[in-house]
Protein backbone atom coordinates (compact mmCIF):
# COMPACT_ATOMS: atom_id res chain seq x y z
CA UNK A 1 0.00 0.00 0.00
CA UNK A 2 1.47 3.18 -1.09
CA UNK A 3 1.48 6.54 1.13
CA UNK A 4 -0.98 9.04 0.85
CA UNK A 5 0.99 12.05 0.01
CA UNK A 6 0.86 15.36 1.99
CA UNK A 7 -1.72 17.61 2.14
CA UNK A 8 -0.61 21.26 1.76
CA UNK A 9 -2.17 24.00 3.69
CA UNK A 10 -5.18 26.02 1.93
CA UNK A 11 -3.76 29.64 2.27
CA UNK A 12 -5.61 31.98 4.93
CA UNK A 13 -6.77 34.56 2.52
CA UNK A 14 -8.47 31.72 0.55
CA UNK A 15 -10.07 30.68 3.78
CA UNK A 16 -11.10 34.21 5.09
CA UNK A 17 -14.60 34.83 4.37
CA UNK A 18 -14.74 38.19 5.51
CA UNK A 19 -13.97 39.35 2.09
CA UNK A 20 -16.32 37.32 0.28
CA UNK A 21 -18.91 38.52 2.93
CA UNK A 22 -18.15 42.38 2.31
CA UNK A 23 -18.15 42.30 -1.42
CA UNK A 24 -21.74 40.51 -1.32
CA UNK A 25 -23.22 42.44 1.22
CA UNK A 26 -21.96 45.41 -1.41
CA UNK A 27 -23.46 44.38 -3.95
CA UNK A 28 -26.26 43.76 -2.33
CA UNK A 29 -26.99 47.41 -1.15
CA UNK A 30 -25.73 48.74 -4.87
CA UNK A 31 -28.88 46.84 -6.21
CA UNK A 32 -31.23 48.30 -3.11
CA UNK A 33 -30.12 51.71 -4.29
CA UNK A 34 -30.36 51.39 -7.86
CA UNK A 35 -33.89 49.26 -7.13
CA UNK A 36 -35.10 52.40 -5.11
CA UNK A 37 -34.06 55.07 -7.61
CA UNK A 38 -36.00 53.27 -10.32
CA UNK A 39 -38.71 53.86 -8.71
CA UNK A 40 -41.81 51.78 -9.63
CA UNK A 41 -40.27 49.69 -12.23
CA UNK A 42 -38.76 47.54 -9.55
CA UNK A 43 -40.57 47.45 -6.85
CA UNK A 44 -41.18 44.12 -6.48
CA UNK A 45 -36.81 43.58 -6.42
CA UNK A 46 -36.76 45.95 -3.46
CA UNK A 47 -37.85 43.01 -0.52
CA UNK A 48 -35.22 40.86 -2.46
CA UNK A 49 -32.73 43.69 -2.23
CA UNK A 50 -33.14 44.11 2.10
CA UNK A 51 -33.36 40.37 2.55
CA UNK A 52 -29.71 39.91 1.08
CA UNK A 53 -28.33 43.06 2.61
CA UNK A 54 -29.94 41.15 5.74
CA UNK A 55 -28.57 37.81 4.85
CA UNK A 56 -25.24 39.05 4.70
CA UNK A 57 -24.93 41.14 8.09
CA UNK A 58 -25.86 38.04 9.51
CA UNK A 59 -23.21 35.84 8.37
CA UNK A 60 -20.91 38.66 9.23
CA UNK A 61 -22.42 38.59 13.01
CA UNK A 62 -22.15 34.76 12.88
CA UNK A 63 -18.51 34.81 11.48
CA UNK A 64 -17.68 37.66 14.27
CA UNK A 65 -19.30 35.47 17.27
CA UNK A 66 -17.45 32.17 15.84
CA UNK A 67 -14.25 33.93 15.96
CA UNK A 68 -14.54 35.67 19.05
CA UNK A 69 -15.07 32.14 20.68
CA UNK A 70 -12.81 30.96 19.32
CA UNK A 71 -10.04 33.45 20.31
CA UNK A 72 -11.92 33.20 24.05
CA UNK A 73 -11.15 29.04 23.80
CA UNK A 74 -14.83 27.75 23.44
CA UNK A 75 -14.79 23.99 22.86
CA UNK A 76 -17.79 24.56 20.43
CA UNK A 77 -16.25 27.24 18.31
CA UNK A 78 -15.33 26.31 14.86
CA UNK A 79 -11.69 25.91 14.03
CA UNK A 80 -9.45 27.89 11.91
CA UNK A 81 -10.47 31.65 12.60
CA UNK A 82 -7.71 32.94 14.21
Amino acid sequence: MSEQPDVPQIPARFTDPRPVVAVGTLAWVIATLVVWASGDRWAVALPTCWAGIAVGGLAYTIFWIQRRAARRGSKGAQQGLL
